[in-house]
């Protein structure tokens, strides 16, 4: 359990060129790195990457007027409604044209604390002035209902406001070393809800208590 505070994050987003690379590079970038709407969101700490020619892929089917900001231009918020119920967002990589894009499942709370719990119907369990800052934004539903991100905001560009997307403190996005050196922990599993697809294309902070599913240890 933890209080609401107000957090610092820095000022400088992401530009599209940190998009327009390799899915896979990009889902483990993302780690460690900001995403606030509204001036709302987190510490990234959890990604999928879905690939061109990916059967779990909205694209692999191609281009059709529901995926249609998949396929670009890099940098752009991709955002679908799923089982009838939820939103989920996702950040487009690659080459225009590809059909790519980064699931962003889970943030670290950092700002906004306050607006996202209200947002996830959780002041009434704060009888304390407290609230489990886990249930906020861990799984891509809590995460888009807590930001507010819904169909309106499919096609936003990720690097002015109101969504933007910040290094990881301390690092810079066109410096290789700098942006390992600044890097979590970053672990890999296969991606959830996609069968048995073994590839390890799930991306988390090894070190984060915010996963929308814990590793397994050992």
């Amino acid at each position: 359990m933890a209080t609401f505070e107000t957090r610092s994050v820095p000022d400088a987003p992401l530009c599209p060129d940190f998009y327009d690379r390799p899915v896979l590079e990009v889902a483990r970038d993302l780690i460690g790195c900001t995403l606030l709407f509204d001036a709302v969101g987190g510490r990234i700490v959890e990604t999928e990457a879905y690939a061109p020619g990916d059967r779990a892929s909205h694209s692999f089917n191609g281009h059709t007027a529901r995926n249609a900001v998949m396929f670009g231009p890099p940098g752009r918020l991709y955002v679908y409604f799923t089982y009838g119920m939820h939103f989920c967002a996702n950040l487009v990589c690659e080459a225009e044209g590809v059909g790519a894009a980064v699931l962003v499942r889970a943030l670290e709370p950092a700002a906004g604390l306050e607006r996202m719990a209200e947002r996830r119907g959780l002041v009434a369990h704060r009888a304390d002035g407290t609230v489990d800052l886990r249930l906020l934004c861990s799984g891509p539903a809590r995460l888009t209902q807590a930001l507010a991100i819904g169909r309106a905001e499919n096609g936003l560009p990720a690097w002015r406001e109101p969504l933007v997307v910040l290094p990881r403190p301390g690092a810079s996005a066109g410096d290789a070393t700098s942006w390992s050196r600044h890097a979590p922990d970053v672990a890999t599993t296969p991606r959830i809800g996609v069968g048995d697809d073994p590839r390890p294309w799930r991306f988390v902070d090894a070190g984060s208590a915010f996963l929308s599913r814990p590793l397994r240890r050992g």
